[in-house]
């Protein structure tokens, strides 16, 4: 492709645009013209679904055999997007779920569940999410087996996997070929957007979830008209027979199983997301929003321009990355985000934003209005009327000699006294950091060694989070 033709293609037709994709020419795409060039893009051609049907197939037979020579009565599924037809050209995966008769213990089920995996992947791996599965590569394909229980209703589950066969069973029955283009498009959207995947680093929309939402709305432009109207908290429930009361900001009962929120994982900043690029869409049809745009990689220079405009100090500690999936890590850095934060907070260094991102090392980054702090604070006691409070207050101060007073202010004692920590460093570094609430293993990993970074000495993180660092100082929707 051209330099020419790859700017055509990223906004639909040539023309200027601002940062953030819009038309700065007047001119406009219509919406089914720019749709009709995405699912041409992203519709998988005929070899490439062959492609996958034969070696779906040759793998699915292969399970089948393991599968049935350990119990007759195992059978096997293919899951997923690709069983379902709305998974996107260049998608690489197939799951395979093999299904054993729910009077199987637990123990066997997973013996079982590795030796057909390896049987069906000789050169597969294990892996662990609830149980031990098998993953490996297949002629270019990301392929899983996975072992569950064949069960009569999703509510009967004995762990979260259980429950996928069903939801394809339930897809199954109600996409047509137009609501499966529509899928398709939908996820290709939320990619771009950067909103789309469970995965707890990212806590968008879920394959599933974005399938039953364009079922429930009657297709893709249903699902962004509605979402650029949504007031959340916004409860849907395909079945009608929801059981539970949930506090998230989008609610959509699983069809299968009415005490689970498949939304439960989004977050209310990729609920707001979908909103305000449904809204422009609909206003400023265009491809280019179907395709991510991470920014570039912010580099020492341009970081010490943002810190100089900003006027704030900005604090980092950057310690070793406990040995964790993302999906466990994320969670602990958020936590550990939260605990430092409200740390520094408490002490009177105000935090303007942070956020925390990692790689091999790990780097939680708050940015703070107020650095340093005078040598005393006040700490105010009881109104002098509540005699027996307002006394131990006195009592406690009267014969302190490092602090002022007490003395009386309108109707209560106060006393200046010293400041623990006058800096954030200060504090960052001192053993009262293991006094917030931080992930087990974050702090862990902070007890072996870590390092604080001040103002422009977070430009150390350049070379390794450069991209990280411009999403921070150059936030987009």
């Amino acid at each position: 492709m051209s330099e020419e033709d790859a700017e055509s293609d990223e906004h639909g037709t040539s023309g200027t645009f601002d940062e953030h994709g819009s038309r700065t020419d007047g001119e406009r795409d219509d919406l089914e013209t720019v749709v009709a060039a995405v699912r041409e893009r992203i519709e998988p051609d005929t070899e490439e679904r062959d492609r996958l049907r034969t070696i779906a197939d040759r793998l699915i037979e292969r399970a089948e055999t393991a599968a049935t020579e350990r119990c007759p009565d195992a059978d096997v599924m293919q899951v997923g997007s690709t069983a379902r037809n709305t998974w996107i050209s260049g998608d690489r995966d197939i799951d395979i779920f093999v299904r054993f008769p729910p009077e199987l213990d637990r123990e066997t089920l997973e013996r079982y569940g590795l030796e057909v995996g390896h049987e069906t992947l000789p050169e597969g791996h294990e892996e662990y999410a609830e149980h031990p599965y098998v993953k490996g590569t297949v002629e270019g394909f990301d392929v899983d087996v996975v072992p569950c229980f064949r069960l009569e209703s999703a509510t009967e589950i004995r762990s979260a996997v259980d429950r996928t066969p069903f939801h394809t069973s339930y897809l199954q029955a109600r996409l047509d070929d137009e609501l499966t283009a529509d899928v398709r498009l939908a996820k290709q959207f939320l990619k771009g957007i950067g909103a789309y995947g469970s995965d707890l680093r990212t806590r968008g929309f879920s394959g599933y979830l974005t399938e039953l939402l364009v079922v429930e709305y009657g297709g893709f432009r249903g699902l962004l008209e509605a979402a650029a109207e949504w007031q959340p908290p916004v409860e849907l429930d395909p079945e009608d027979h929801g059981q539970e009361t949930f506090d998230d900001p989008l609610v959509v009962i699983d069809p299968t199983d009415p005490e689970r929120n498949v939304a439960a994982v989004c977050a209310a900043e990729n609920v707001a997301r979908l909103q305000h690029y449904a809204r422009r869409f609909l206003e400023d049809p265009r491809t280019g929003v179907f395709e991510s745009d991470d920014p570039g990689s912010l580099d020492e220079t341009a970081l010490r321009a943002h810190l100089e405009r900003r006027g704030t100090t900005p604090v980092a500690v950057r310690f070793q990355a406990p040995d964790l999936v993302e999906d466990q890590l994320y969670p602990q850095l958020r936590k550990s985000l939260e605990g430092i934060t409200t740390g520094l907070d408490d002490r009177g260094f105000d935090i303007f934003r942070a956020t925390t991102f990692a790689d091999d090392a790990a780097v939680i980054l708050a940015e703070l209005a107020v650095a340093d702090r005078p040598a005393v604070e006040r700490h105010d006691g009881p109104p002098i009327h509540v005699r027996s409070h307002a006394d131990g207050f006195y009592e406690a101060y009267a014969d302190d000699p490092d602090a002022y007073g007490p003395f009386i202010d309108g109707d209560r004692y106060v006393t200046e006294r010293p400041r623990e920590f006058t800096t954030a460093r200060g504090f960052l570094e001192s053993d009262r950091l293991f006094d917030v609430g931080l992930g087990a293993h974050v702090e862990t990993a902070l007890e072996d060694e870590y390092e604080v970074l001040v103002g422009d000495e977070i430009a150390a993180l350049c070379e390794a989070f450069g991209r990280e660092l411009a999403r921070y100082f150059e936030p987009r929707p």
